[in-house]
């Protein structure tokens, strides 16, 4: 077993010691985004992006390299794992209803039931949840599943923090961006 498990906890799975944190880049500033990785006391970042670019400058520090320099400055230990991305093919599907519906990428607020699906049937269904655990630091207690869209809901790192949740039996916070509200 990995350093970061306890022994098996009667279900036949592994009750693992760590805290998952999903979080997005829509709605933060650069500031507030490290802040929030700071102050959730994240050591280690999963990209799960298939493409590591953000267009447009308001989230260019969400772009691969300068994301790795300056997790790298905080000693967030960052990892890329392209294997949980969804494929050009499932975020087509993603895309074809976000079109339908007409609702803007950065605007949805759930994902379409056929790309949970594909996603579940491309990603998931071969995913070993040890496996990954294996793959972070052996000191990581509080790891980041981390792409692009604000609601965890609208992204697949939903969908494979909740694998990883009901495997493993982990605590799972989702870190979204504060909304101005009217008082």
């Amino acid at each position: 077993t990995s350093s970061n498990s306890l022994p098996e906890n009667g279900t036949g799975r592994c009750r693992m010691t760590i805290k998952l944190v999903t979080v997005g880049v829509y709605g933060f500033s650069e500031e507030a985004f490290f802040q929030a990785l700071q102050d959730a006391k994240i050591d280690a970042f999963c990209d799960i992006r298939w493409r590591r670019g953000v267009r447009g400058a308001q989230y260019a520090f969400a772009n691969s390299q300068r994301l790795q320099n300056r997790l790298a400055e905080l000693g967030i230990h960052y990892l890329h794992r392209r294997d949980l991305a969804p494929s050009p093919a499932v975020r087509r599907l993603q895309t074809d209803t976000d079109t339908k519906n007409k609702v803007a990428k950065r605007k949805r607020n759930t994902l379409s039931d056929n790309f949970a699906q594909a996603y579940e049937e491309e990603v998931l269904t071969n995913f070993e949840s040890s496996s990954f655990m294996e793959d972070l630091p052996p000191n990581a207690n509080v790891v980041a599943l981390f792409c692009v869209e604000a609601e965890p809901a609208a992204c697949q790192r939903s969908l494979l923090a909740q694998k990883l949740q009901h495997d493993l039996e982990v605590e799972v916070e989702h870190l979204v961006p504060q909304r101005n509200r009217l008082s």
